[in-house]
């Protein structure tokens, strides 16, 4: 007599350490080194120290002016690969926006190193989210839970802001935050190909909750951090070197690599659309957003592109749960099981989720916006070159155009609700 294995044996488990996924998530498993710990990196250590005194000074371009090429073959471990790329992350970032106007170009001390360590870290040269947030944060004592934002602290700043340091920590909490949700999606995963409608739900309860307790985070950005200076001084320094035209980048910016060799790169700058844990919500439900933010009739959309900017093994992790993601399907079949139900909530949870994002985005850069620039604010950036624009026109930090993409990306996951 035939035996039927589907419902008997589960199905494989994902290794999440394999995926570089931890007890907290897409945060690693151990705090991040505070520095290197090799004295020939003291120099980029010392400058990093000093990072938000050079840039009010304008004096860090000078400073880095005079370094040496540094070799990355003392770096030993990963957390230490990491540590570089956050150095290099804000080195990056401070030359090209150092106020006086951007540079259009980046010395071999800061890009031949860095075009090594993202190359180990299947990267971007380039300030990603994992550099701004994922691997810029520690704890104000051992034992205490992550997902509180009065328990952090950054490592590092641009402008040596408390605002700064609580707008980073916001992103920091949310991941911590969610790591619990994501083994949780995988069972309700491998529970709906075993026909375990109570399982999947129950799931689906927790994802609802999870999701408005990580939007609830979201909202507390207004406690610490002030849209004008967050316009003004901290935005500036977080863009990128694509779509900068307006900024003073028309070309991006060209990486040197000694004896006069180099390259013209153009980069998307952080955004919160380079957080794995986001589009693991969506992709968990089987949001789509195949084009948003993309220009009509091109491929892929900017989420899809913003996966470029994760971590290799996250980006990995994502496809490889895209593969196998089947709840949207399962709760369309078990509509009458309660499946549907406890799914929609989950949507409609995810949009509310989305409708946050975007009044914060509203409150800190689109009515900044229409304000004016202070005229203290020498030379070029973004906050001056989005200064009395058109809304709609109005780019983020990722070179996308900011309202329209949001809007979107909320439209599309309100869309996805079962009927």
């Amino acid at each position: 007599m035939p035996h039927n294995t589907a419902t008997v044996l589960p199905t494989p488990k994902v290794n999440l350490e394999a995926f570089g996924v931890s007890k907290n998530g897409f945060l690693p498993e151990e705090l991040p080194l505070q520095r290197l710990s090799d004295p020939y990196y003291e120099v980029w250590e010392r400058i990093i120290r000093e990072l938000p005194t050079l840039l009010k000074t304008k004096s860090f371009r000078g400073k880095v002016d005079k370094l040496e090429v540094l070799s990355t073959l003392r770096l030993t471990s990963m957390r230490e690969w990491q540590r570089a790329y956050l150095v290099l992350a804000f080195f990056t970032h401070s030359y090209i926006w150092e106020s006086g106007g951007p540079s259009e170009h980046l010395p071999a001390a800061i890009s031949v190193p860095f075009l090594d360590v993202s190359s180990h870290l299947q990267l971007p040269p380039t300030a990603t989210y994992a550099a701004l947030n994922l691997w810029n944060f520690t704890s104000i004592s051992s034992g205490v839970s992550i997902s509180k934002i009065e328990n952090l602290r950054t490592l590092h700043t641009f402008t040596g802001t408390r605002d700064e340091e609580w707008f980073f920590l916001i992103s920091v909490a949310i991941e911590a935050h969610g790591a619990a949700i994501i083994p949780v999606m995988l069972k309700a995963m491998d529970a709906a190909q075993l026909n375990k409608p109570e399982i999947v739900i129950n799931a689906l309860i927790k994802f609802s909750k999870c999701v408005g307790e990580v939007g609830v985070i979201l909202k507390r950005m207004n406690e610490g951090c002030d849209p004008d200076v967050f316009y003004n001084q901290i935005r500036p320094f977080l863009a990128g070197s694509k779509n900068m035209v307006l900024a003073g980048l028309p070309n991006g910016v060209f990486y040197e690599e000694g004896e006069g060799k180099g390259k013209w790169r153009q980069y998307s700058g952080g955004s919160n659309a380079q957080s794995s844990l986001i589009q693991f919500f969506d992709v968990a439900l089987g949001v789509e957003h195949s084009l948003t933010g993309a220009a009509k009739g091109s491929k892929p959309g900017f989420l899809q592109e913003m996966r470029n900017y994760m971590p290799g093994p996250h980006r990995e992790f994502l496809q490889h749960v895209e593969s196998t993601s089947n709840i949207r399907e399962y709760a369309d079949k078990c509509l009458d099981a309660g499946v549907g139900e406890a799914y929609n909530a989950a949507i409609v949870e995810l949009s509310r989720f989305r409708d946050i994002h975007i009044q914060i985005v509203t409150r800190y850069i689109i009515t900044p916006s229409k304000q004016q620039v202070p005229p203290s604010t020498a030379g070029m950036n973004l906050a001056i070159a989005s200064a009395n624009g058109e809304t709609k026109d109005l780019h983020g930090t990722g070179g996308t155009q900011l309202l329209p993409f949001l809007k979107q990306s909320r439209d599309e996951t309100k869309n996805t609700a079962l009927n």
